[in-house]
Parts: structure tokens; C-alpha cells; sequence
């Protein structure tokens, strides 16, 4: 089960909150990570769009265009 607020037990108790958009990351505007930018291409060569591969994103940007790659490959979950 999920609060709305943080409680003494985040572990077994986790905030409903606490997966952000990444629109709102702290750190969305930093380049992408090196396992963003694998998975990325990984998704791009398979949906046949080696132009949806930039390396010049951020993260918040990788992480909005990877999803739309596992919904577009059918890897999403």
C-alpha cells in the first residue's frame, strides 16, 4: 500500500509521489546517462529510427524518448 506522505517505514510504506515526470527532475536538464543513451539506440535500431538515437539530450528528453520507443517497439511494460 501507498501514502501521500512520507512515513517511518518508507521501504514497506513508499510515497505515491515519488516517480516524477522527468520534466520535473532536479536533474532532468543534465546529459543523459551512459545507460540511456545504450538503451536508446538499442530502441531506436529497432524500431527501424536510427534518428530517434541524439546524443546530444538530457535526461529528462532520453527518458520521454525511450518510452515512446518501448511503446512504439512493444518493449513497454
Amino acid at each position: 500500500m501507498t501514502s501521500t506522505v512520507p512515513t517511518e517505514h518508507p521501504k514497506s510504506d513508499p510515497v505515491t509521489n515519488a516517480e516524477k515526470p522527468p520534466e520535473n527532475w532536479t536533474t532532468g536538464d543534465e546529459a543523459m546517462t551512459g545507460a540511456q543513451a545504450s538503451y536508446l539506440k538499442t530502441l531506436s535500431e529497432e524500431a527501424g529510427d536510427p534518428e530517434a538515437y541524439d546524443t546530444g539530450l538530457t535526461k529528462a528528453q532520453a527518458s520521454k524518448r525511450i518510452d515512446a520507443l518501448q511503446e512504439q517497439t512493444g518493449r513497454g511494460a
